[in-house]
């Protein structure tokens, strides 16, 4: 079976390599000049790093067994036992022992200064209906908890808002803690230190990862090929892809769609409109990661903090680097990164470059202190670059699902779809290539 896969993010490799291994022939197709979507490597001051998400969450098992199978493996690492911190009131606080922000440990919450008051825990049942984190959390243990603790922990995945995102889909662990938020999440946070780390790096970055997917897949992988149009043809399917000019007709006998949902939307369009429809409405934040590289070894306080929106500075979050991660620091240099953007604050990423570098070391340098002229830096803008999934996502998914579902040969995956994390997002290409081949009776 000849399949083409539409997008050459991380998805659409992983899609890639289950088709080919399969023995089956693929072409993927990708618009922009280079394979990986937001999985980015390159270097800054003559140091290896990522450009783009820099860790995997190691307890879902779907991207580091992705890393075992191209060969990785032996890169596979997990970050310091360093403690992070929240910027607010004008100072680092240590960050107590949460399960998405919501606090584990009442006491230490209170001595962390985060908060102003002392947080009362009412236990609630969990709703029949799907409503916003922020309504959730609330209810249950105050505003103050929402707006110090889950808002910067959800705008470091979503870049969003807790009261637009969806409980159900942006925040499932919350979900489940109900009646009692604190107890559970007291009880979540105590077994789960035996299930090892939470996050895994890769030495070299985590942005090395998809053209190792791309070299195992085998595919005929075509950059700077944007799919235009897909048509059923006959008993298969016809995409005309390529640039205005220069469009080249594809005849396959199906497509896996793995491109964002405004994309993925417009290409939907004819073949599964409810499917396009529905992915119209989902809405994507953009933001910016700025990247700092010092010559010195700089004595900065843990592994990075984030940035409650309320207190209303330029950056939502930084890490250190070098801190975190071992093989960075063996460059013998300070490697810090900040993110800037949320969902629908656009005014900070709407200055240049030198701008934007200006503005994030400012807040460094009131966060930690003095800092030196950094030897280089990069800013790296993802436009577009997360998915919001605001209240009700589950069900415009579910229509997605059932729209694709009726139409042989297609399928679809991605971001937009059942989680923004690396490894939900190669297991929304797994489950497409299954249900593809199960179609093909193989």
């Amino acid at each position: 079976m000849r399949v083409a896969v539409v997008g050459g993010g991380i998805a659409g490799l992983t899609a890639a390599l289950e088709l080919g291994d399969r023995g089956h022939d693929v072409v993927v197709l990708e618009g922009s000049a280079r394979v990986g979507g937001k999985l980015r490597s390159g270097e800054v001051g003559g140091v290896g790093l990522d450009l783009g998400a820099e860790s995997l969450l190691a307890r879902r098992p779907e991207a580091t067994d992705l890393a075992r199978r191209v060969g990785l493996g032996d890169r596979l690492t997990h970050p310091e036992a360093v403690p992070a911190a929240i910027w607010t009131r004008g100072a680092l606080r240590p960050l107590p022992p949460t399960v998405m922000g919501v606090p584990a440990d009442l006491d230490a919450l209170v001595a962390s200064g985060i908060v102003s008051d002392a947080v009362e825990s009412r236990s609630l049942p969990a709703p029949d209906h799907d409503v916003s984190v922020a309504e959730f959390v609330a209810s249950r243990v105050g505003q103050e908890v929402v707006d110090r603790l889950v808002e910067p922990l959800l705008g470091g995945v979503y870049a969003g808002h807790a009261d637009r995102l969806s409980l159900r889909a942006a925040a499932p662990q919350i979900a489940a803690l109900a009646p009692d938020l604190v107890a559970s999440a007291s009880a979540s946070r105590a077994s789960a230190t035996a299930d090892g780390p939470v996050f895994a790096g890769i030495v070299g970055g985590v942005g090395t990862l998809p053209q190792a997917v791309a070299e195992a897949s085998g595919a005929d992988i075509r950059t700077g090929t944007t799919v235009r149009a897909i048509h059923q043809h006959g008993d298969g399917w016809r995409l005309a892809a390529g640039a205005v000019g220069a469009v080249q007709s594809f005849d396959v006998d199906a497509v896996v769609v793995a491109t964002p949902a405004p994309a993925t939307a417009r290409l939907l369009a004819e073949v599964a409109p409810d499917a396009a429809f529905a992915l119209a409405a989902v809405d994507y934040a953009s933001m910016a990661l700025t990247t700092f590289v010092f010559d010195e070894v700089l004595d900065l306080p843990g592994s990075g903090f984030l940035v409650p929106p309320v207190d209303g500075t330029t950056i939502k979050a930084a890490t250190f680097s070098s801190t975190k991660w071992a093989w960075l620091a063996e460059s013998g240099r300070t490697v810090l990164r900040a993110s800037v953007g949320r969902a629908g604050e656009t005014q900070a990423l709407q200055v240049d470059d030198a701008t934007l570098v200006a503005a994030v070391l400012a807040d460094l340098r009131s966060a930690v202190g003095s800092l030196p002229e950094p030897a280089d830096h990069h800013v790296q803008r993802w436009g577009g670059g997360l998915p919001q999934y605001d209240v009700g996502h589950l069900d415009r998914i579910a229509t997605v699902d059932a729209s694709v579902a009726g139409v042989r040969g297609l399928e679809v995956c991605g971001a937009a779809h059942r989680g923004v994390g690396i490894p939900a997002v190669i297991a929304s290409a797994q489950e497409a290539v299954s249900r593809l081949l199960d179609e093909a009776g193989e």
